[in-house]
């Protein structure tokens, strides 16, 4: 694909096929992470790869409790009056769980924090190892997509990052951002509405006017 036509196909997919996707593209999307700049230039990704949805389901087990919480999010009322924000969601929260393991196929990108707890920035150059987390996490999603395929990623709430991250026994100086499944999306498959978005209308030349 060209990589705008890239940009355009990037979307968030919740229901996948049982096509398994290749070792060989996962290790495409995953070498994808390391083109992404860091703030540090050493490149401190590390990724735990899980497959089959028995295994998956042990990883993502500290989920469950949270998502019975989060369920009844969809019934309350949205004060923005946003029809297309509230179809997403009744789309999605009912799916958190299963999403992730209908594919088949979990990663779950590390990073090493060096310096300032992640969750406690003292300024926002603190905030470079997450920063430079995400661009990874954002070229899989591009390189993903290149590669035909739909993607949808969980960020951990609660108690969470702990718990995952003694199920797969990884370091204690290793963050995570997310648990990203991705895999072959079925025929049809819902998309939410896109906003419009008038790139000349968000432009500020020289001065916010």
């Amino acid at each position: 694909m060209e990589f705008n036509e890239v940009l355009e196909k990037r979307r968030t997919y919740r229901d996948y096929t049982n096509r398994e996707v290749s070792d060989e593209i996962v290790k495409q999307v995953i070498s994808a992470a390391f083109k992404a700049p860091t703030n540090d230039h050493l490149r401190q990704l590390e990724f735990v790869v899980v497959r089959g949805r028995e295994n998956i389901a042990k990883v993502i087990d500290p989920l469950a409790k949270n998502m019975a919480a989060f369920k009844n999010l969809v019934h309350e009322v949205d004060e923005s009056g946003d029809k297309d924000k509230m179809d997403m969601f009744a789309d999605a929260l009912p799916k958190q769980q299963r999403m992730l393991m209908q594919s088949g196929l979990l990663i779950i990108p590390f990073f090493r924090q060096k310096t300032w707890q992640l969750l406690k920035p003292v300024e926002q150059s603190s905030l470079n190892y997450f920063a430079s987390a995400w661009c990874a996490v954002e070229n899989m999603l591009l390189a993903a997509t290149n590669e035909g395929l739909g993607t949808v990623f969980h960020i951990p709430v609660a108690d969470e990052v702990e718990k995952i991250k003694e199920i797969v026994g990884a370091p204690d100086e290793y963050e995570f951002t997310c648990l990203l499944t991705m895999g072959y999306p079925v025929e049809n498959a819902f998309l939410p509405k896109q906003k419009e978005i008038h790139v000349e209308d968000r432009i500020h030349m020289n001065t916010w006017k």
